[in-house]
């Protein structure tokens, strides 16, 4: 990086004067940084400085210019930290745009724009000291902060040309004789912007002459200018002094008259007009003042020029003055003091309060002057703590939460399937929020607010902050039942009671333990010991361990003997005691036995005994054991013991000989914990602490023992053993009664404002924050209270009063004296009127409030006249008489003359001062129709469908069912006017039945049971499943994840016991020698054997079973070859196991096994060995164990839970080195350590249904009246789904219509014409109109004008505008001149788009004025058209296309059009014009020519072309017709080929309907046609065929060849085998 730096900071220094062959240059590398001891401008920095040679190495210091060389040191600025705080960056603002193409010089411009150009602008950005912006050094500023950009990509917008409207009509001529002028006027739809085209002229002008003039044309007219400005009459003195002696004489005089007036009396008269002044409602605020104004009359030429008065023709001159007010500015008084802070206590964290002040009118504005400025400010404040009590706080309380609720599980929604009471695990509960104080802090527990009654509630908008959660999710603790281990086996028959042996009854027992004891059961554990009565108990008897080996008696090697038993003590429960213990017992006797002598018939020892065949004995069945023994080699023929026959080989015994009469105690369920006031209070330290409630105490449950005999029932207690009898008693805790607990009522609701009419409510409403428990006191079942809102007694509003307009003023005298006609006192004049605030109650408030409050302060001057004595007096209009009917009869109104215009014959002229008006009754017909949508589908307030049952929660109620859905209903009137829907006789809607479809969950079957482990020993899986029986539809709970057979598994680990099936083996059957010697009867045989696999149990094994349950390793022989010894032969036993190899195994160490003779051999004779040894081999005989952990199983949960905490298990595996899983007892004998954790808790998601808040109320109408006002009312999502539980709804949101309301308002009328007053033109008047109008509110249709009664509740504002302007000043151009029209209304917004993209250069709108000229002479003088645009929010994009008509000959109409349909000039591109004219050049003057749509030439219909080398057309021919005759032709049978003429069909075949193709082979180029290449091909083809055909059937055929057919020809046979193809 150092050394790129290096290179970009290297200054080559040339010098002017060194030629071509220097070739050592100076060097100067970067300053180094700022060093110094002190911050600011003291510091210095180096840089290095040397001598390089052109080729890049460092030379001396002499070859190069010395007097160049730069410094290689210079002071700097050395910035510290502090300096941050004095500089900062200045940014400039950004230059143009500048197009990159004008700063690449290799790129061009497009021609064509379409989406703008890219540019790139700058700024200045320099780094200032902040004090006094002085520039500084960039280095302090990018010390703190990096430099600012300096460039920036920006867009040049395209060029937009302006766009222009249509022309409007031709106007009519501007003169009625002679030359005029007429015009048609365009408006500007869009400005030009971006140095795009400026505008066209908006007028185009035509002269016009309707007609000559008869005499001559009027050139001059009266124009009248306008008013000026409002001036106070001079005083009468400078009047006096102005006038000429004779009057001052006059004036004198009856000043002298006055003068003589008694003093007294001109006091009076002073006072008087004093006290009406102060009279005077509202005075004090206007000092009103009659002034004048004039005007200048002119006579004008058509020309322009100002002509004198009297070339203007006109009997009576306009009025030159008028009576006016003085203008007067409002004038305000001085701000008052600041206002006490609207908030009066102390709160550092919550809203600040507001403080005002405000200030008064003195003088109100008059005569359009300046308006009032603000009355009232206002900001806001916050009171110091210590100067106030601190706010009060209010916080968010919470009721208890309900039980916890859970939903089912999906196979248990159908009703019809078992109880669904008992679920369990995860599940819901809720609770309310309410808002109350935080002063009042709840006690420490509940029990005690019954005194207080809880905590009052208050408006929920008190309480800042979100409110808690009023759902969360719970869980309900599953029941753990009872579970025991399998019975043993029966013990012995003992004493009921070993320390009591007086009875000799006795029993069996047996017995079986709790493995899992039960938490929250539905009922207790079963039995645990079950007896047998039995004889001849015994507490303690003999058990012989083993027989020791047979010692032949009388010292002899063979013959009888006897075996010693060895034995041992045990007690009843088997355990080994003190042999002492079983002196009363019998001991075993030794048992006779007999060693074989050499000769003698040698038996194997006996098999132990077989497991017992029955558990008891009864009538029918009896329990048994048998054990064999087998002849291993038979006796010698002399002198030996010969061998017992087969039915000695077996011995049987009975066992199990107690009867089958089972007892056993059983036992009912706890009752109910009772109060024991049997016995003295156990625990007093628990009583009476908890205030008023029953003291909780301790009490006793009991329950029901009875003993049972199996299989029969109850039977007397004396059966059954005592000492095991159960307790029917115990202690239990008795629970503290909990009452029900409410909090007060909150405040009523407030009522609406006072001035509404209609009747409304008001609530109040109380909270359960503690539910009753344990039989205590009930809730009550009254919690909210509704109640009429009371009449107000005073409506608080204000309103502007009125009086009586006072007298009308005229012009002052001595402005109208020198006036025809002003010695009468009549005339046009102004008068006055007062106005004043009120209440509505009518009481007196100040003016400002009413200027705050009010409507717009109404007038308080107007125009007046007083009536002269030549003028007619009407008084005004009475009202219309009343129909009888409506569409009958006539109403009228009158008017009267009054004074002595009753006497006066021009007055009583009826045409010109008509005194009564008639018209027709209205004839009222109204028709209803409904309009609009229907409305969404809504369940009326109190039909809710319930959940289903036991799974209903707050907030889970599924609105579905029937309905009801509405469509307004609008009233028309005969004149299609909207009215009021009552005059139809409607009630505003049309109401249909309707049905919202109810959630259906998906529907899944049972669990199956559990398949078999897939092993048989060690660990394995087990598998259940259960299938879809219905899926789910209209938002229900959707289905877990299926299957392809649309079926669901859990799969988990199981293990199975390596003993619960073993092999049991028969004994061996008889030799069957195979080379028998008949005398020894021994040698070479094959012994068999019956293998079986039995399922083992503790009574052992019990019932055969499939072989492949058992192990196949393990499997016994079933048959074995051996030798049967002869006589005197030594006999052994069977081998013994084989010893156990030493671990870990080795080929260097073996295993053995050994037998023993069971006959000794004859003289000669020895036993073969009686021990085997065999090394150990891994895997073969000698193996390793190990433990092996299974995974993790799923979450497995209690039977009904369906969600929440369960365990997961794994199962512990003992594993043979092989792979082979064995029986655990391996592995525990060698003492494997055992490190895992078997079990582990675990969480199953919930299935939490979503729950929703209910409806909101309905909401306010959208608009106040017209068709399209709705009522929204809306829920919200208090608890989202999880899991499989149901989902939200789409619906969130319900509307319906409101009631039709006709929109009423107030519309001006068309300004009327432009009047000057009593001239021809100049400054003038027009008036307009403020009407009534009612409309739907869409827009679509009209307004139309109805009585202003109807707008009587309606303000009266145009358009927002509550300024009423009814008159405006104008101007009436004079005959010949030039001026602008009026500006047009403001465009719509309008969006700089491409292809109805937004480029981003904001919306702008436009008006325009264009220019009107009545004579042609004065074009000249014309004003320049006028364009105005502002920038506006909004808009929409336009698109401009070109657009074209049909071809008329070679000319078409194309024009631009914009997107929205309007015909324009201007936003088209001028390059993408289509062509308008396509005429031929030259032009066609061939015979029988014209000009194609392609533009060249061409023929008529039934000629074609021949053209020229050059491709012109030479001439047009005509085409040859084929005519084909028809069947009504009477030549029919003649074929002709003639010139036919296409010009005169009918005078060359008259009548003949035949027809005729047209074949032209050029085109209109000049060149073949492709269909003719087509036919010429098709003749070729045609011709090679014929010619093919002809040469082959020409040719002289050869003779055929005979063949000698050896084998006969099979025939060819078709077998259909069924296949469709075939």
């Amino acid at each position: 990086m150092a050394s790129l730096l290096w290179l970009l900071s290297i200054t080559m220094i040339a010098l002017s004067n060194v030629s071509l062959t220097v070739l050592a240059f100076i060097c100067a590398g970067p300053w180094g940084r700022c060093m110094g001891s002190e911050c600011g401008p003291g510091g210095s920095q180096s840089r290095a400085v040397w001598c390089a040679h052109s080729e890049g190495w460092t030379t001396l210091h002499t070859n190069c210019d010395q007097s160049e060389r730069p410094d290689n040191q210079q002071s700097c600025f050395r910035v510290c930290d502090w300096h941050k705080d004095l500089y900062e960056w200045q940014l400039g603002a950004w230059n143009q745009c500048v197009p990159v193409m004008m700063r690449s010089a290799g790129l061009q411009r497009p021609t064509v724009c379409t989406r703008g150009e890219e540019g790139i602008q700058t700024r200045e950005v320099g780094c200032v000291q902040k004090s006094d912006g002085e520039p500084a050094e960039d280095v302090i500023c990018e010390y703190f902060e990096p430099k600012p950009r300096q460039e920036q990509a920006c867009l040049i917008a395209c060029p937009r040309d302006c766009v222009v409207s249509e022309f409007s009509p031709w106007t009519s001529c501007s003169k009625t004789c002679g030359i005029g002028l007429r015009n048609r006027i365009r408006f500007v739809l869009a400005p030009p912007l971006f140095g795009g085209s400026a505008c066209p002229n908006l007028t185009e002008f035509q002269t016009c002459q309707p007609g000559l003039c008869e005499g001559e044309e009027n050139l001059y007219s009266l124009r009248v200018g306008p008013w000026g400005s409002c001036s106070v009459p001079l005083p009468r003195i400078a009047r006096q002094a102005e006038k000429p002696p004779k009057e001052s004489n006059k004036r004198s005089r009856e000043s002298d008259k006055s003068a003589k007036e008694d003093p007294e009396t001109r006091e009076l008269i002073k006072k008087k007009r004093n006290k009406n002044r102060q009279n005077r409602p509202g005075g004090k605020f206007w000092d009103l003042q009659v002034g004048y104004q004039t005007r200048e009359v002119t006579c004008v030429h058509k020309s322009g020029t100002i002509e004198a008065l009297s070339l203007c023709s006109q009997e009576m001159l306009p009025v030159t003055f008028q009576a006016c007010v003085i203008p007067r500015d409002c004038d305000v008084t001085e701000w008052s003091g600041w206002s006490a802070c609207s908030k009066q206590c102390y709160d550092p964290n919550g809203a600040k309060g507001e403080r005002s002040r405000s200030r008064k009118v003195s003088q109100f504005p008059i005569g359009g002057g300046v308006e009032c400025p603000e009355l009232e400010e206002k900001e806001p404040c916050s009171p110091q703590d210590g100067a106030v009590p601190p706010c009060t706080v209010y916080t968010w309380k919470t009721t208890e939460w309900t039980e916890c609720r859970v939903d089912m599980l999906l196979s248990q929604q159908d009703r019809r399937r078992g109880n669904l009471t008992g679920l369990c695990g995860g599940g819901i509960q809720t609770r309310e929020v309410y808002c109350v104080q935080a002063s009042a802090v709840a006690p420490p527990n509940l029990s005690s607010l019954r005194s207080r009654e809880g905590l009052r509630p208050v408006d929920s908008e008190l309480c800042l902050g979100l409110p808690p959660n009023t759902t969360q999710l719970c869980h309900i603790s599953c029941p753990v039942e009872c579970e025991v281990s399998l019975w043993s086996a029966w013990g012995p028959c003992t004493y009921e009671n070993c320390q009591d042996q007086t009875t000799k009854k006795g029993f069996k027992l047996r017995k079986r333990r709790i493995i899992n004891e039960p938490t929250d059961g539905t009922g207790n554990c079963p039995h645990l010991v079950e007896a047998i009565p039995c004889e001849d108990p015994s507490c303690f008897e003999w058990l012989v361990v083993k027989l020791e080996e047979c010692v032949p008696d009388n010292e002899m090697e063979c013959g009888p003997g006897t075996q010693i038993p060895q034995v041992q003590c045990i007690n009843s429960d088997s355990e080994k005691v003190e042999e002492q213990l079983c002196r009363d017992a019998i001991l075993p006797m030794p048992t006779i036995c007999e060693v074989p002598c050499s000769k003698d018939c040698a038996l194997s020892p006996w098999t132990p005994w077989s497991f017992c065949s029955h558990t008891c004995s009864g009538k029918n069945t009896e329990g048994k054991q048998t054990r064999v023994r087998s002849i291993l080699a038979h006796n010698a023929g002399e002198g030996g013991l010969q061998c017992p026959n087969v039915s000695a080989l077996q011995e049987t015994r009975n066992c199990n000989e107690h009867p089958c009469t089972v007892y056993h105690w059983q036992t009912g369920s706890w009752g109910q914990c009772i109060e024991d006031s049997s016995g003295p209070n156990t625990n007093t330290s628990l009583g009476r602490t908890r205030g008023d409630d029953i003291s909780c105490s301790v009490g006793m449950q009991t329950r029901k023992v009875i003993c049972v005999r199996v299989n029969v029932g109850q039977v007397p207690p004396k059966k059954c053993p005592e000492s095991l009898r159960p307790d029917t008693v115990r202690p239990c805790l008795l629970p503290c009664k909990r009452d029900c607990t409410v909090t007060p009522y909150s405040d009523w609701s407030l009522c609406p404002p006072a001035c509404e009419k209609t009747k409304s409510k008001q609530y109040r409403k109380r909270m359960i924050i503690q539910l009753p428990a344990n039989g205590g006191q009930d809730c009550p079942e009254i919690l909210s209270q509704e109640r009429e809102c009371e009449a107000p007694s005073v409506c608080h509003g204000y309103r502007w009063k009125t009086h009586k307009w006072r007298r009308c003023q005229l012009v002052p005298w001595s402005v109208r004296q020198d006036t025809p006609g002003a010695q009468e006192t009549c005339g046009p004049g102004i008068q006055f009127r007062a106005v004043s605030c009120r209440k509505l109650d009518g009481g007196q408030a100040d003016v400002e409030v009413c200027l705050k409050l009010a409507s717009p302060m109404p007038v308080l001057t107007q125009l007046c006249h007083l009536p002269c004595q030549d003028d007619c007096q009407l008084s005004s209009w009475s009202k219309f008489s009343t129909c009888t009917a409506d569409c009958v009869g006539v109403r009228t109104r009158k008017r009267i003359l009054v004074g002595k215009s009753k006497k006066r014959d021009q007055c009583k002229n009826n045409q010109m001062y008509p005194l009564s008006e008639t018209q027709y009754c209205p004839c009222n017909k109204y028709n209803a129709q409904p309009v609009g949508n229907w409305s969404d589908c809504i369940i009326p307030e109190g039909s809710r469908m319930e959940s289903q049952p036991g799974v209903r929660v707050q907030g889970d109620m599924k609105e579905c069912g029937q309905g009801y859905r509405y469509q307004a209903m609008v009233c028309y009137d005969q004149d299609n006017r909207i009215v009021e829907t009552s005059r139809c006789n409607s009630h505003g809607y049309i109401e249909e039945a309707c049905i919202i479809p109810c959630p259906s969950d998906c529907k899944l079957s049972e669990w199956s049971n559990w398949s078999r482990c897939s092993k048989s020993c060690g660990s394995g899986v087990k598998v259940r499943s259960k299938w879809l029986r219905e899926k789910p539809y209209n938002g229900g709970r959707p289905c877990p994840k299926l299957d392809h057979v649309n079926q669901v598994y859990e799969v988990v680990p199981c293990v199975s016991d390596c003993g619960q099936y073993v092999w049991v083996t028969e004994p061996w059957s008889v030799w069957k020698v195979s080379s028998v010697d008949l005398k020894s009867n021994c040698g070479e045989g094959v012994q068999t054997r019956k293998i079986r696999c039995m399922l083992n149990t503790i009574d052992g094994p019990s019932e055969q079973v499939e072989d492949y349950l058992c192990d196949p390793e393990e499997m016994p022989l079933g048959a074995r070859n051996s030798r049967l010894p002869c006589p005197e032969d030594c006999v052994l036993s069977d081998w013994g196991a084989w010893s156990a190899c030493p671990l870990p195994c080795s080929e260097n160490s073996t295993r053995v096994r050994v037998t023993f003779p069971l006959r000794k051999p004859g003289k000669e004779k020895k036993c073969p060995p009686t021990k085997e040894a065999e090394p150990c081999k891994l895997n073969i005989n000698c193996f390793h164990y190990s433990y092996n952990i299974t995974d993790w199983s799923t979450c497995q949960l209690s039977d009904r839970a369906v969600c929440g905490y369960g365990l997961k298990t794994r199962m512990l595996d003992c594993v043979r080195s092989d792979g082979k899983s064995v029986d655990l007892s391996f592995c525990k004998e060698l003492g494997l350590e055992r490190k895992w954790q078997m079990n582990a808790s675990c969480v199953v998601e919930c299935p939490v249904n979503c729950q929703l808040s209910e409806w909101s109320p309905w909401s306010e109408c959208t608009h106040t009246c017209g068709l399209a006002g709705t009522l929204w009312r809306t829920r919200s999502v208090i608890q989202a789904a999880q899991g499989d539980g149901r989902p939200c709804p789409s619906q969130m949101k319900q509307w319906k219509p409101c009631l039709v309301k006709p929109c009423y308002s107030w519309r001006y009328s068309a300004w009327s014409d432009c009047k000057s007053d009593a001239a021809r033109c100049g400054e003038g008047m027009r008036f307009r109109n403020v009407s009534c109008f009612v409309s739907d509110g869409s827009g679509q249709q009209d307004s139309s004008v109805v009585d202003d009664e109807l707008c009587g509740d309606v303000e009266l504002s145009v358009n927002g505008d509550r300024l009423i302007i009814l008159q405006e000043l104008c101007t009436v151009p004079c005959p010949g001149e030039c001026y602008l029209t009026d500006w047009t209304v403001w465009s719509p917004c309008q969006l700089s788009c491409v292809s109805g993209d937004d480029l981003g250069f904001g919306s702008i709108q436009v008006r325009s004025r264009a220019v009107v000229a009545q004579d042609p002479e004065n074009l000249l003088e014309c004003p320049e058209q006028e364009l105005e645009a502002r920038p506006c929010a909004g808009g929409q994009c336009f698109e401009y296309k070109w657009r074209t008509g049909t071809w008329r000959g070679s000319s078409r109409h194309v024009w631009c059009q914009r997107s929205d349909g309007m015909n324009v000039t201007g936003g088209c591109l001028a390059a993408a014009k289509p062509m308008a004219d396509r005429s031929c050049e030259p032009p066609c003057t061939k015979p029988w020519s014209l000009c194609t749509e392609a533009g060249v030439c061409g023929c008529e219909e039934g000629y074609t072309e021949v053209m020229t080398s050059d491709g012109g057309l030479d001439q047009c021919t005509v085409i040859p017709v084929l005519e084909i005759p028809t069947a009504s032709d009477n030549k029919a049978d003649v074929k002709t080929i003639r010139a036919y003429n296409p010009v005169q069909p009918a005078a060359s075949a008259p009548g003949r309907a035949g027809r005729t193709w047209f074949l032209q082979p050029f085109g209109p180029d000049g060149t073949l046609k492709t269909w003719v290449y087509g036919v010429a091909a098709g003749v070729f083809v045609l011709l090679v065929f014929i010619i093919s055909m002809t040469y082959l059937a020409c040719k002289k055929p050869k003779k055929p060849q005979r063949r000698q057919m050896n084998n006969r020809l099979k025939p060819l046979t078709l077998a259909y085998d069924g296949d469709a193809d075939m």
